[in-house]
């Protein structure tokens, strides 16, 4: 599968601090690519690098096949958010869309269309910036990197601000982005909904990456649950066979694989109820199992 960005030993240091230190990963289209990291994890960094923003120290990124700097006409191909508040606050949204319209060269309807999209009105596509609260600020962030009908989308922290509704709303957004071949690089801090969206997973510390994979390898749990109608004999029979055997409040959790216990049920005439691989892990305890000893630091990157 071709990948839409690629960073390969991105390394950013500061003086005497390293903020990105050896960072490689891929994203690829059709799927979303979640990247997680506590505060001051580099992510922020890393984005910004991927974007032409800030140079590496060494290492190096694609986007599309090159380096940023050389996309023409960028936003026609990649969408970036990195900061909503990053705007002219006594401009109009539609003013503000309307000169990065005109910089794409754009036909001036595409305004009215992503306002549309992102679901502000024309009363609050008309009222200055400076009135919006951080929620609009952000659907007029995603109105911006979405103007130019790009196949990549870079976005830092995009669902702060939205209330359920609007969490909602960006998570149908997004996913429908990623169905129609897009490719989708997405940074927050809200775990379950990236675990609800993402298709892959980047998890960085301290500024090296920690994990990265298809959500479901990593989210993956090895072993089985199992019940039966004597799950006191089908324990002791899979810990004769060598296999770990926990009791749960709903049967049996075991080191065994499906076939395994299906094998040892049938062979020790025990009738089996419901048998499964065990369920995955949760987002939230993979991220905090893998950042535990990479928390913040005194500097955010």
């Amino acid at each position: 599968m071709e990948h839409m960005i690629t960073a390969e030993h991105l390394t950013k240091r500061y003086r005497s601090r390293v903020a990105v230190d050896d960072v490689s990963f891929t994203a690829s289209p059709g799927r979303i690519t979640g990247f997680l990291g506590p505060n001051g994890a580099g992510k922020s960094t890393t984005m910004r690098m991927l974007c032409g923003l800030a140079s590496p120290t060494s290492g190096n990124s694609t986007v599309l096949g090159v380096p940023f700097r050389a996309l023409e006409n960028p936003g026609r191909h990649v969408g970036v958010l990195l900061d909503a508040a990053a705007q002219h606050n006594g401009r109009t949204g539609r003013e503000s869309l309307s000169i990065s319209a005109q910089v794409m060269k754009l036909p001036a309807r595409r305004v009215e269309e992503v306002l549309e999209l992102v679901g502000l009105t024309p009363s609050e596509g008309g009222s200055r910036i400076r009135g919006y609260s951080l929620g609009m600020r952000q659907r007029l962030g995603l109105a911006a990197a979405l103007l130019g009908d790009p196949q990549v989308l870079i976005l830092d922290e995009p669902a702060n601000g939205l209330d359920p509704a609007g969490i909602r709303w960006m998570r149908g957004l997004l996913t429908s982005f990623a169905a129609a071949g897009g490719t989708v690089l997405l940074s927050s801090h809200l775990l379950l909904e990236v675990e609800a969206v993402a298709d892959d997973l980047v998890i960085i510390g301290q500024g090296r990456v920690l994990a990265h994979g298809s959500a479901a390898e990593l989210l993956a749990v090895p072993g089985t649950q199992v019940q039966s109608l004597d799950d006191d004999r089908l324990g002791a029979a899979l810990i004769a066979a060598g296999f770990d055997v926990a009791a749960t409040g709903a049967g049996l959790t075991t080191s065994a694989t499906v076939d395994d216990v299906g094998r040892i049920a049938l062979g020790a005439a025990i009738v089996v109820t419901d048998l499964r691989p065990a369920a995955n892990a949760g987002l939230e305890e993979l991220f905090f199992t893998m950042t535990a000893q990479h928390g913040r630091e005194d500097v955010s990157a």
